[in-house]
């Protein structure tokens, strides 16, 4: 191959033209208006625009990836993860087209795109399933019937997606059939197919994948596992490689049935064979889950661990060269963990945020590997996953790579968004993880994070003084007139200054004084003495009761971001002195929660609405979200159209109560 056009975006599309330069390879990004200023596509060959922001008039437009792979010559589409990495269609248009397609066969992966087809065929070549339902016959009366025999707790899956989309958790006969109803829907809106499967519920399961790779000529091992038990939303969040709880023995008894279960597909390429682990009385059994046939977002974690490169192994492969590798050769060497960086509020249930990067700033030290497309003023929109970055971090054992770990969080910057960089910390620190004890429930039932994050009266009180003097500093340097008089000087000599601040639904009332050589701050009764203020680019530092602060701060309009390694991040916005009675809550008003795009509306105006009613179905960031009635009532104004893109705080519907 000579040259390789990249049917994706983001932090893959820059981690495939790393290798592709480093192997001599041309390559050709393709990019939509959301990504036009994006890394990605300055760091490519060339790029091509492929169409609008929304994926399906862009990155998933396979007719049109296809023409301009055409036009532009190249040898290999490389699909990445997402969008068309999964689709057989896709893969059979590139072969048909006379372009390799990096990945396995359309045959492979059409067998694997269905739940309930790969758990038949994993059955049939003797790998150990989850006991369940996986029939054709899908109408609501027969699955009551087969979750019956499965027995309860039970977990009806979607067959054709992930992510979470058309998943319920049944623990009981009376939940069972509205559960499969709201199931089916999901994954028809999300999928195209409301077909499911049914699956005996594991309470205390560990997800455990296993990575392969195999070449057009029979050859097929695995290059180890990676624990992914750290989930939210039925989406990994922490993956680590060795797992805790693995022993060789059974490790290598895992690895062997992942090989097998690629070689029932004769499978080529590089693929992930998930399971999901049990404790039984001691002893761990294990089932197969799915199986990815493709790359995997953690797969940096194996590429440190064993030193290959997937993606060359991936290209080399397609190119129809023989595997070097030999099972024999494949040694785990020390530790590696990866945390993903979201956009996304861990104390508002991960909501997703949007918005500008302000600052994004990378700490130097050794082991550390980021993988991103962001950069400063780089935007996160509405319109595909919230990643912002993969952190890695290596180590010749678990506690040493968890210690780089955590200080990279800790130093990373990432100023202006909100995103879950303080949780990752905070599970980096919690004693059950760090001790190996966890399973897939772990954040839901171990981490009671919005509780135990203390935003501690001292933290506020230092962050709600940085954006003070932030503005102190910004009038004393326009300060043109009475410059022998001390800053901030009234006729009334005992009043002092003062700001007001808002940190999520808490109010801050900062009162200060100039004296010469400090200030003196009065918040919530407590007094702080400040010494050696220095503002200079976006960083302050200064002393504060005798203990000295270094951090960023950026204001823009009335909102101030602040970092530091010690607090974390924080944003305050500055409370208007005489606010604007029009921007106050509308009764009966539903607002927008988040940037988003709406996708349903389910209410007509004039229609009576019960209390718990859905309203409208907003999607972001790939995540579908509806918004329910409050109270009871009529709908008496609609002021979005399905399709319309919305700001979030926007006001979507008024009902009358």
């Amino acid at each position: 191959m000579n040259s390789i056009l990249i049917a994706n975006r983001g932090e893959i599309a820059c981690r495939i033209i790393r290798t592709c330069k480093k192997m001599g390879i041309r390559t050709v990004a393709v990019f939509s208006d959301a990504d036009r200023n994006s890394p990605f596509v300055e760091q490519a060959d060339i790029a091509v625009y492929l169409g609008e922001s929304e994926p399906v008039k862009s990155y998933l437009n396979q007719d049109n990836i296809v023409e301009i792979s055409l036009q532009q010559k190249v040898d290999a589409i490389h699909p990445g993860f997402g969008f068309l990495a999964e689709n057989a269609q896709f893969a059979q248009k590139c072969i048909d087209a006379g372009i390799i397609f990096i990945g396995p066969s359309p045959d492979a992966i059409a067998s694997m795109g269905s739940k309930s087809a790969a758990k038949r065929i994993m059955q049939k070549a003797g790998v150990p399933c989850v006991p369940g339902y996986q029939g054709k016959v899908q109408t609501i009366k027969r699955l009551e019937e087969e979750a019956l025999k499965v027995g309860f707790p039970l977990l009806l899956k979607a067959t054709a997606g992930g992510g979470g989309k058309g998943m319920r958790i049944v623990r009981k006969k009376s939940e069972l059939k509205e559960a499969i109803k709201s199931a089916k829907s999901e994954a028809k809106n999300a999928f195209d197919n409301d077909e499911l499967i049914i699956e005996k519920y594991i309470e205390s399961g560990r997800h455990i994948e296993f990575q392969i790779i195999g070449d057009e000529h029979g050859n097929l091992i695995h290059l180890l596992e990676r624990e992914c038990s750290i989930q939210r939303r039925y989406q990994k969040i922490i993956e680590e490689s060795p797992s805790p709880v693995l022993t060789n023995k059974l490790r290598n008894e895992m690895g062997d049935i992942a090989v097998k279960a690629g070689k029932a597909i004769n499978y080529s390429n590089a693929g992930t064979v998930e399971f999901i682990l049990a404790e039984n009385n001691g002893k761990f059994d294990y089932y197969f889950l799915e199986m990815n046939t493709r790359l995997q977002v953690e797969h940096p974690v194996t590429e440190e661990i064993t030193g290959l490169d997937l993606v060359q192994l991936q290209i080399e492969v397609a190119e129809g060269r023989k595997l070097k590798l030999k099972q024999k050769d494949i040694r785990g060497c020390g530790y590696a963990i990866e945390c993903r960086l979201y956009a996304e509020d861990a104390e508002n249930d991960f909501m997703p945020s949007t918005g500008k990067i302000l600052k994004w700033e990378i700490p130097e030290s050794e082991g550390l590997r980021v993988e991103t497309d962001i950069c400063s003023g780089g935007e996160v929109s509405i319109y595909y996953d919230p990643m912002i970055a993969k952190v890695i971090t290596y180590g010749t054992d678990r506690a040493i790579a968890h210690r780089k770990m955590e200080y990279a969080l800790k130093h990373l910057q990432c100023v202006g968004i909100t995103t879950n960089q303080d949780f990752l910390v905070y599970l980096m620190q919690h004693k059950a993880f760090q001790e190996g004890d966890y399973d897939t429930h772990f954040i839901k039932e171990k981490c009671d994070y919005t509780s135990e994050r203390k935003h501690t009266e001292n933290n506020l009180a230092i962050t709600s003084i940085m954006a003070t003097l932030l503005d102190w500093q910004e009038r004393e340097n326009k300060r043109k007139l009475l410059k022998s008089l001390s800053s901030g000087w009234r006729n009334n000599f005992y009043q002092n200054q003062f700001q007001n601040y808002l940190f999520k639904e808490k109010n801050l009332s900062v009162q200060y004084k100039y004296n010469e050589g400090g200030f003196i701050f009065q918040i919530e009764e407590q007094n702080y003495e400040v010494k050696r203020l220095s503002i200079s680019n976006n960083k302050i530092s200064l002393e504060v009761n005798g203990v000295f602060y270094q951090s960023t701060i950026i204001k823009e309009l009335n909102k101030y971001y602040i970092y530091t390694p010690e607090l974390g991040n924080y944003i305050l916005e500055a409370i208007e002195r005489f606010p604007d009675n029009e921007s106050e809550k509308v009764k009966g008003g539903y607002i927008a929660p988040m940037p988003s795009q709406i996708l349903r509306i389910l209410v007509e105006v004039e229609q009576e609405v019960k209390e718990g009613e859905p309203l409208i179905v907003i999607t972001s960031m790939k995540m579908e979200n509806t918004i329910y009635a409050d109270e009871a009532g009529v709908v008496k104004e609609i002021f979005v159209t399905e399709g319309e893109n919305v700001e979030a705080g926007f006001q979507l519907l008024l009902m009358d109560s």
